[in-house]
């Protein structure tokens, strides 16, 4: 019974004026946590002491980390959709991996950029091509190919297949990525949140960078069921020009 419902509730969601309802009703309140978290989280930030070796540089990492883990989940939550797209036909599923794109490739430019930023008095230089980096630079590619990808082609129901193929396939960096520090020697230090063993991160830097990851998950999740929303009504705005076209073709 349980599970019935909520396939049923999934359905209905597969309703765009349902979704928009939905987003109208839950977006405030996104909004407001979401600047809340952020305010926390920047004040955690801010009142903080330095790093004994890295000074007040280690502040970047309250951004850099949150955005590098945002710039994977977001491929993750397009792979879902396109699966979504793939298999069950959702009819948001591919509003949902278009609209993600441009966020992907936003969180992946604010993770290379502060990771350089951060790079350069820690290694002394802007950049180098390991494993880590190198990936994460492949990643922002694939983020800028899908979004020219879509925006090349007229057929909105082929541009969602082969999107969702390709995004499928790209996937695959997500892995090498994550687990390129522990697969090759590159300069990029190894997880310290996320292990089995538990967080080496000194508690004292681990809440406020847990509060500012916080913040950014709900700052994408927020910015994508505005983009989706936009997205909905872009294309009822397309349809009906088109419509309108067709019957004054037809009249004339």
């Amino acid at each position: 019974m349980t599970e019935s419902l909520a396939i049923t509730k999934f359905s209905d969601l597969a309703n765009p004026t349902r979704f928009l309802a939905l987003a109208a009703r839950i977006l405030p309140w996104m909004a407001a946590l979401t600047a809340l978290l952020f305010a926390l989280g920047l004040y955690l930030s801010f009142t903080t002491e330095g790093d004994y070796q890295q000074g007040q540089t280690v502040r970047i990492m309250y951004v850099h980390v949150p955005a590098a883990w945002l710039s994977m989940m977001c491929y993750t939550v397009m792979a879902v959709s396109a699966i979504g797209t793939l298999v069950w036909r959702h009819p948001l599923a591919d509003v949902s991996h278009r609209s993600a794109a441009p966020l992907g490739a936003a969180f992946t430019l604010i993770a290379l950029a502060t990771g350089s930023l951060w790079g350069k008095p820690m290694w002394g230089t802007w950049w180098v091509w390991d494993a880590r980096l190198t990936s994460v630079f492949v990643l922002f590619l694939m983020y800028l190919g899908l979004i020219a990808l879509n925006r090349a082609m007229d057929d909105p129901s082929r541009a969602a297949r082969v999107s969702a193929v390709l995004i499928l396939v790209g996937f695959v960096n997500i892995p090498i990525i994550k687990f390129s520090v522990d697969w090759w020697n590159t300069l990029h230090q190894p997880a310290s949140v996320i292990r089995m063993d538990g967080p080496t991160i000194d508690p004292e830097f681990l809440w406020p960078l847990l509060v500012m990851a916080v913040a950014f998950t709900l700052l994408f999740f927020t910015l994508h069921v505005m983009a989706m929303r936009n997205e909905i009504w872009r294309r009822r705005v397309s349809a009906q020009r088109r419509m309108s076209a067709r019957l004054a073709g037809r009249e004339a």
